[in-house]
């Protein structure tokens, strides 16, 4: 076969560089030359903005200089501040961990803060007034939550029902569930008795250890229970054949299942994986209150996805990780704690996490543009 246009009976062509990219143009016979035209330099700041995470780092970034500049009098400079601030985001960044691994695959999980509020509740009835070990009772809550996420999975992926109706779904029957076990009522350390008088009990070491400090009292339990999760998820997403899978469906779920991916298989485990994240969470919320609340959790499903979201994962699924959910959760947790500190009203605090969720996704649309 020819190797060459002009032994085709075609002029010779020439390559042109424009802006970067690289074109053909017929040229008429004896007229043969390259030319190039000026390559324009490419605009930094346009790259980092168009890097998922750098512009998660660059929120960041500008969380902390407002907490410089508002300060409360020096209380952002202390050390506790910080400490503070990463317990009170590490609830929200071990859901927002499962919430990651659903969204990337295309859903989105609302009940992960009634799951919550159900493994809460649970959880104390088990250790505060039964006085189940916790080998028992703590298996048997992550089992509970990944019990409740594979239901609502199993509801969307077999079912193909929309995730947010499968899932709200859900956010209501592990609400109605949680009050119903509990009796509507706080499960504290006041047990009652068959007389109708009440006793106090001790706190469980249970809750005792989820709750204490480690390394010179300078990290919670807590806060590296969010650690290792964050790891065992980044794992999972990222070194795993199943990892691959989720990013696969997230893309295009049609070829993925083309591909030969186990779609419905690996949509479940997804909602599992959430479910499992959302009991975990459970766990630490009633460790740290020391009680269960039947009513806690509640916005919780929206933090988390602002979390996500904040930190580069893209709603319409395929793209985003675990890093950048780690990033989106020190931005929120900084944002609430020096919001808090500056006294200001958990109306305007929702109001701004609604704020913030609709400027992360139009400057995903406005990079994808």
């Amino acid at each position: 076969m020819p190797g060459n246009g002009g032994d085709l009976g075609i002029a010779p062509q020439t390559f042109l560089l424009h802006g970067g990219k690289i074109s053909f143009q017929i040229m008429p016979r004896g007229a043969l030359s390259m030319t190039t035209s000026p390559v324009g330099k490419t605009n930094l700041l346009t790259r980092l903005w168009a890097n998922p995470g750098s512009r998660a780092l660059l929120a960041l970034a500008l969380v902390l200089l407002l907490g410089c500049l508002f300060n409360a009098d020096g209380a952002f400079f202390k050390p506790g501040t910080h400490r503070d601030a990463l317990r009170q985001a590490s609830v929200f960044g071990i859901l927002a961990c499962g919430m990651t691994l659903v969204i990337v695959s295309g859903g989105i999980d609302l009940a992960v803060g009634s799951v919550l509020a159900l493994v809460a509740v649970s959880f104390s009835l088990m250790s505060i007034h039964w006085g189940w070990p916790p080998w028992l009772s703590v298996p048997l809550c992550l089992l509970l939550g990944a019990t409740c996420g594979g239901a609502a999975g199993s509801v969307t992926a077999i079912f193909r029902i929309q995730p947010f109706i499968a899932t709200l779904a859900m956010m209501v029957f592990a609400r109605g569930l949680a009050k119903t076990v509990s009796g509507g009522m706080k499960v504290s350390t006041a047990v009652k008795n068959p007389d109708g008088t009440y006793r106090f009990v001790n706190v469980p070491a249970v809750f005792r250890f989820i709750d204490s400090r480690i390394l010179g009292d300078n990290i919670t339990v807590v806060t590296l229970t969010f650690l290792v999760c964050a790891l065992l998820m980044w794992l999972l997403l990222s070194r795993h054949r199943w990892g691959r899978h989720i990013y696969a469906i997230g893309g295009n779920e049609e070829a993925a299942r083309l591909s030969g991916v186990p779609v419905k298989l690996a949509k479940v485990l997804a909602y599992v994986a959430a479910g499992f994240t959302a009991a975990l969470a459970g766990m630490c919320q009633a460790a740290q209150e020391q009680q269960g609340d039947p009513e806690a959790g509640i916005g919780y499903e929206l933090t988390a996805i602002a979390i996500v979201v904040i930190g580069g994962t893209t709603l319409t699924g395929g793209r985003g990780g675990i890093g950048l959910t780690l990033i989106g959760t020190l931005t929120i947790g900084y944002l609430e704690k020096i919001l808090s500190v500056n006294a200001v009203p958990e109306a305007s605090r929702l109001m701004l996490t609604g704020a913030i969720i609709i400027a992360a996704v139009l400057a995903q649309r406005r990079q994808r543009g």
